[in-house]
C-alpha cells in the first residue's frame, strides 16, 4: 500500500499481544475514549470455533473450517451498557464464547492458513472513519501493517493466569490456577510457533510490560501514545 493510499484510510491503533494482558480492557476503554469503531479480531476466531462445533465439524479439518469462516453469520451490536453483543446465526452468544474451551479451539483454528485468510479482508472492512481500534495478536504485523500506531503488551504468564482465575471465580465458576497457567503457555506456543501470522510485535510498535501496571496506567500510557504518533488533540 503507497503513503498516499493509505492516507486515505482512516487511522488504525493495532494492538497486539497474547492472551490476559488486558488487550481488551484497554481496546474498549480507547474505542470509547476516541470514539472509534472497534474490531475484536479474537472473537472472529472464537466465533469460527464455536460455528464449527455446532456444526460438528472437526478442528482437523482445515477446508471445512476455511469455508465456516468464510460464511460466518455475525453481527457485532452496540451496547450502551458495555461491550458490544454478538449475535451468530440470529441468535446472541453467550459466555460460552469467552470460555477457556472455546478460547483453547480458537487458538487452534488460527493456526490454520486458509482459515486466516477468509477472515483477513473481513477484519480490514472494519476500517472506517473516524478511526478504528484493532484487538488482536496480528494487527499490526499482518491485517493493519500500515497502523499510524502499533502496540504491544505483555504480561508473565502466571499473572496472565492469576487475572484469568480471578474473573472466573467472580463469574461463579470453578477454576484451577495450575490449569491455566498450563493453558496459557500451551496457547502462547501455538501462536508465537505456527508458520502464518505468528504472535510477535511489529518491529515498530511500542511495548509495555503490564504486570505490575494498572488497568489506568496502561490506559493512560497508550492515550499519550495515540496523541503524540497520530497528532491527536489533547484529550482529557
Amino acid at each position: 500500500m503507497s503513503d498516499a493510499t493509505a492516507q486515505t484510510l482512516a487511522p488504525v491503533i493495532a494492538v497486539d499481544g497474547p492472551s490476559g494482558v488486558g488487550k481488551g480492557t484497554l481496546c474498549q476503554w480507547l474505542a470509547a475514549r476516541l470514539g472509534w469503531r472497534l474490531l475484536d479480531s479474537g472473537a472472529l476466531y472464537r466465533l469460527t470455533a464455536l460455528a464449527a462445533q455446532r456444526r460438528q465439524v472437526s478442528l482437523e479439518d482445515e477446508t471445512r473450517l476455511a469455508a465456516v469462516a468464510a460464511g460466518l453469520a455475525v453481527e457485532f451490536l452496540p451496547d450502551p451498557a458495555g461491550a458490544p453483543r454478538i449475535v451468530l446465526d440470529g441468535g446472541q452468544v453467550g459466555p460460552e464464547l469467552r470460555g477457556e474451551q472455546c478460547g483453547n479451539a480458537a487458538s487452534r483454528v488460527a493456526a490454520l492458513p486458509s482459515v486466516r485468510a477468509a477472515l483477513l479482508q473481513r477484519q480490514r472492512d472494519f476500517r472506517r472513519f473516524p478511526g478504528l481500534i484493532a484487538d488482536g495478536r496480528d494487527m499490526g504485523t499482518v491485517v493493519f501493517p500500515d497502523a499510524g500506531l502499533k502496540l504491544f503488551l505483555t504480561a508473565s504468564g502466571e499473572e496472565r493466569a492469576k487475572r484469568r482465575y480471578k474473573q472466573l471465580r467472580e463469574k461463579g465458576l470453578d477454576a484451577n490456577l495450575k490449569s491455566l497457567v498450563e493453558e496459557i503457555e500451551a496457547r502462547d506456543r501455538r501462536d508465537t510457533q505456527r508458520t502464518v501470522a505468528p504472535l510477535k510485535p511489529a518491529v515498530d510498535a511500542e511495548i509495555l510490560d503490564t504486570t505490575s501496571l494498572s488497568v489506568a496506567e496502561v490506559c493512560e500510557w497508550a492515550l499519550k501514545c495515540a496523541v503524540t504518533r497520530l497528532a491527536l488533540p489533547e484529550i482529557r
